[in-house]
């Protein structure tokens, strides 16, 4: 199914890295980072059918492989450990929210049944060494409506009381929640860093956090590193995204500052491509994505890890 590419050497290797001072260049502490690649760059459900694609991002030189949860039907614990093992890849769940799985939903039954999924994503995340489970879970996804301040008040509510619950359940297994703020254009109710703050202290975990992605950061941040550096401390997870949501690295984003600014957080990884093939439709039109945006997604994956060692380790 997967092009067999021969793995890059050196692409966990412990980097002695420098930080710009007044006075020229001090050392910085060594820092091993972890790259990942999101399964939705080629597939999309992830299912024992796509196993191999844990040995292809091993083969490519990805540490990590972050696999979506979009239907629990078709994740097997067993034959993905085993596979993972095998390939010495690590693993990361990641979580799917739609309507039917909403959180803040205004219906009972939707929100206790986004619970229980969540709670599903939490005991594979356990099952498969995954210390997180990371998503935009305070909302389903696509949710965008123009509330007065009451009723986004109670929609605010609504998200944290699900994500205490869903916390709490994590907290038992030693799991952490990595909670994603979307752009505007894909949910109403967490779109910056400061807002994803103000949830996390809202909901009161010490096991829930945040997921920062570029692609969205780019719409909605109006100094991506100053950001980050907001969000110190409280970031467990980050998804490096072109501004297209094509290859990291061939955009304007500015990397080597982003990099600079996880640095000076002490974030160590896993830094995540997640990117979305345009040849499933469904996810096609799910992310907006009309045209191809890379050679292929061998390369995307490929070029877009070589970009971001040149960024967190050059």
């Amino acid at each position: 199914m997967f092009k067999s590419l021969r793995p890059r050497k050196s692409q966990c290797a412990t980097t002695a890295l420098t930080i710009s001072t007044a006075s020229g260049t001090r050392p910085k502490r060594n820092l091993a980072m972890r790259y990942g690649a999101s399964t939705f760059i080629w597939t999309s459900p992830f299912s024992n059918r796509t196993l191999d694609l844990i040995d292809h991002v091993k083969a490519i030189g990805f540490d990590t492989i972050e696999i979506c949860v979009e239907d629990p039907e078709t994740i097997d614990p067993s034959a993905i450990h085993e596979r993972a093992a095998r390939a010495g890849v690590s693993v990361t769940i990641c979580g799917a929210f739609g309507p039917s799985r909403n959180l803040s939903s205004e219906d009972e039954v939707i929100r206790e049944a986004g619970v229980a999924y969540l709670d599903r994503c939490i005991d594979f995340a356990r099952a498969l060494g995954s210390p997180f489970v990371s998503g935009p879970m305070y909302a389903a996804v696509g949710n965008t409506r123009l509330l007065d301040r009451s009723a986004r008040r109670e929609q605010w509510n609504r998200a944290v009381a699900s994500l205490k619950a869903a916390a709490a359940y994590a907290a038992e297994r030693k799991v952490s929640l990595a909670v994603e703020p979307l752009n505007r254009f894909e949910t109403d109710l967490v779109n910056t860093v400061d807002q994803g703050l103000r949830l996390l202290e809202d909901v009161g975990a010490d096991n829930v956090g945040l997921l920062l992605d570029t692609f969205h950061m780019n719409i909605e941040e109006k100094d991506i590193p100053a950001a980050i550096r907001r969000a110190a401390g409280r970031i467990v997870e980050f998804h490096a995204s072109s501004n297209d949501r094509g290859t990291p690295g061939d955009d304007h984003l500015p990397w080597r500052d982003i990099a600079t600014a996880l640095r000076d957080v002490r974030f160590e990884g896993p830094i995540v491509i997640e990117a979305f093939t345009p040849e499933i439709k469904e996810i096609a039109r799910a992310v907006s994505i009309w045209r191809p945006l890379a050679e292929s997604q061998d390369a995307l994956a490929a070029d877009g890890l070589r970009n971001l060692q040149r960024a967190f380790e050059g």
